[in-house]
């Protein structure tokens, strides 16, 4: 979520939960799948909200047109054990009990466990928004804009589990694994620049105005797109590409669009129309187009185009690997609620019930409040993984910066790591303890930094162990 608001106050000291190497999480569970035949369906759902359905990309509004229809594209794995379904969505968040819901109707629609059900936002901010519990809370306290729709919602996860049922008895054999990367040239950049006069900020952002930010150097990204796709012997069936950006070259008034990553998908359907296609964005919390992008739409496209051929390299350089088996972990993790002033149940309370009080601060007082009320109640944070052998998976929370996605990789250097973000979105912003010592305190996060490095690199160590 991108804002130009001032930096609030640090948080204070984390409490890890104790657990498996000390860290906040519970100990990891793993399945394994051998043995047997693999099988995969693919599905795809229309998940676009209607003119004037609510909107939230850093202020609330309405959809005021429909430039792309938004999708969620999914694929389920089956094997020995039960099935994991994997899904990208064409929404900016889903939090906390709408996660949830999410979660648990896709699990019942394959028989599978909810813990199997990998959930991610692509990020789109032209796009749908859901905090249930949040829009109650609005409500509750007289706030005349909406968060959601809560019924549009719930029609729009039934038609998805309804896709993903029908796509059951579709299923087809898979023996191989396909693991291929494509650099992308000037399209990711960090939000993190140094100002002339020393001072480092993370002002940058996805349409970037300012000639000189701009100019300033690309910063920390991965530079690799990385695309995993599943053969039927030598035919493909599947694939999935991952890359680090935020999803949007201009945006903010309320012209829904599924952006330049949906329009390269868009272009690799076209030349595969037998391939599935499933692209998900990884952990992108700062990193985006704004070196490479003023905000004019005439960049869409031509960012669309740098992503399609970076598709393009990945499958060119595609190795296949039998497939002999498929594990999956979980790992629960804890990430402490943010302590700071402002960030306290009470001035959530106070600010949610003050209508004096400016509209978007009331609404971030309901998603702190929406995400309070679930860490205090014991919730953890999922964060599964799918072991393949040579390649991985693993799906890490909300706008988690890029490090975490390099560190994901180098923990195994071996093999092929697939590092997916926006998963539960209630967090908000996950920094490093490096931003946390160097000044970054962005007000869209709702968790405790800089520890929550350590809770993070254990639940990835534990999630990725081979």
């Amino acid at each position: 979520m991108e804002t130009r608001t001032p930096h609030r106050s640090r948080r204070e000291t984390l409490k890890l939960m104790t657990g498996l190497l000390g860290g906040g999480f519970s100990v990891a569970r793993y399945v394994g799948m051998g043995g047997g035949e693999f099988r995969l369906s693919s599905f795809t759902e229309d998940v676009t909200p209607p003119v004037g359905n609510p909107l939230f990309n850093g202020s609330p509004e309405r959809a005021t047109a429909i430039v792309d229809r938004l999708e969620a594209n999914g694929l389920v794995l089956s094997g020995p054990g039960k099935p994991i379904v994997l899904v990208a969505v064409d929404w900016c968040e889903i939090r906390n009990e709408s996660y949830e819901r999410w979660r648990s109707v896709l699990a019942e629609a394959a028989g599978t466990d909810k813990e199997r059900v990998l959930v991610s936002c692509v990020h789109q901010h032209d796009a749908a928004y859901s905090d249930l519990v949040a829009q109650k809370l609005l409500k509750a306290n007289h706030v005349a804009k909406d968060l959601c729709d809560p019924a549009f919602d719930e029609r729009t996860i039934q038609h998805v589990a309804s896709a993903l049922r029908d796509s059951l008895a579709q299923s087809r054999p898979i023996t191989h694994i396909g693991t291929g990367q494509g650099k992308v040239e000037m399209v990711a950049s960090n939000r993190r620049y140094v100002t002339p006069d020393g001072k480092v900020s993370w002002g940058r952002v996805s349409a970037e105005r300012d000639p000189v930010v701009r100019k300033m150097p690309i910063g920390l990204i991965d530079p690799w797109l990385k695309t995993l796709s599943f053969w039927n012997g030598e035919q493909p069936v599947a694939a999935m590409s991952c890359y680090s950006t935020h999803p949007m070259a201009h945006y903010g008034k309320g012209e829904v669009s599924y952006d330049f990553p949906g329009l390269a998908r868009a272009q690799r359907r076209k030349e595969m129309p037998s391939v599935a296609q499933v692209y998900f964005s990884g952990c992108s919390g700062d990193t985006m187009a704004g070196k490479f992008n003023d905000g004019n739409p005439q960049n869409r496209p031509i960012l669309a185009e740098r992503m399609h051929q970076g598709m393009l390299a990945a499958w060119k350089s595609t190795q296949r690997h039998p497939l002999n088996k498929m594990g999956f972990r979980c790992v629960p993790m804890k990430l402490e609620p943010r302590h700071t002033p402002g960030f306290s149940l009470e001035d959530f309370r106070r600010t949610l019930a003050d209508s004096t009080q400016p509209e978007l601060d009331r609404f971030d007082a309901a998603l702190g409040l929406s995400w309070r009320q679930r860490t205090d109640s014991g919730h953890h944070i999922d964060v599964p993984a799918i072991d393949f052998g040579p390649a991985q998976i693993v799906l890490m929370p909300a706008e988690s910066f890029v490090q975490y996605q390099l560190w994901a990789q180098a923990l195994r250097p071996d093999s092929f790591v697939v590092t997916l973000g926006y998963g539960e979105c209630a967090p908000g912003y996950i920094p490093t303890a490096k931003d946390a010592a160097e000044g970054y305190n962005d007000h869209y996060s709702w968790i405790a930094f800089p520890e929550c490095e350590a809770s993070m690199r254990q639940a990835l160590a534990a999630a990725l162990k081979a």
